[in-house]
């Protein structure tokens, strides 16, 4: 898997702008990916050194419309700590 299909793209939510300030950085990444290859992706994509990866499997919430039920997409979330 490449560097660009691993990271999807950054969460940008106020939990993790705080994390910024303590150079934590928040990604939705692939769900194969494993930490060992997101770290990769980030120190490739951004050319930075990445002291911590921390991943979180994320299960899709259920979604309605009228009578017809279904579940979004899940997703798998990576908190990155850089040095």
């Amino acid at each position: 898997m490449e560097s660009r299909e691993v990271i999807l793209r950054p969460v940008i939510t106020e939990a993790s702008m705080a994390g910024m300030d303590d150079k934590r950085y928040t990604f939705d990444v692939d769900t194969r990916a494993t930490k060992g290859q997101i770290r990769a992706a980030v120190e490739d994509i951004f050319d930075v050194k990445v002291a911590k990866v921390n991943v979180m499997n994320i299960k899709g919430k259920k979604k309605r419309l009228g009578q017809y039920v279904g579940f979004k997409k899940n997703r798998r979330k990576a908190i990155v700590t850089l040095t």
